[in-house]
């Protein structure tokens, strides 16, 4: 069997009843074949950031995965689409959104995936939600950095 690796996910939804989706897709991470959910941070409203319609619901799922990093992105990919997410153009709203932001210390930079994510210090509606799953690694002045970005939490 693979070795655990820790990973972190960005889950978000504007579409539809969007809370609902999120808390749902929390659990159903947790139910993927060789994934086990280790915290879940709490639930955020943020407006579209370089992006449109209705404000988001966003949260984040930090994990024990023996998946690939391919593996578990084809698997976030698979309950996106049971969500019933579409991908007309670029920033388009959504159902749901499942990012991975952090496989392990790993860095990987393909067609497909990047990791770490390449955008996620600069969002709030990011760094709020990992910094409830992985508090050592997101700093003050990160959180300072987006301070402009308005972000609420819901629970």
């Amino acid at each position: 069997m693979r070795q655990t690796v820790t990973a972190c996910i960005a889950v978000g939804a504007n579409l539809g009843d969007a809370r609902q989706t999120v808390v749902e897709s929390l659990h159903d991470i947790g139910r993927i074949a060789g994934c086990t959910v280790m915290a879940t941070s709490r639930l955020y409203r943020t407006a579209p950031w370089q992006a449109q319609g209705p404000d988001f619901v966003n949260a984040a799922v930090r994990i024990g995965t023996h998946l690939t990093a391919p593996a578990l992105l084809e698997a976030l990919q698979s309950l996106e689409l049971a969500a019933g997410r579409k991908r007309p153009y670029l920033n388009a709203p959504r159902t749901l959104d499942l990012d991975i932001l952090l496989y392990g210390a790993g860095c990987i930079d393909s067609p497909k995936l990047t990791v770490p994510h390449p955008r996620m210090m600069q969002r709030a509606f990011v760094l709020y939600p990992l910094a409830d799953v992985l508090p050592n690694f997101v700093q003050p002045q990160d959180l300072q950095r987006v301070q402009d970005q308005p972000i609420h939490r819901l629970d």
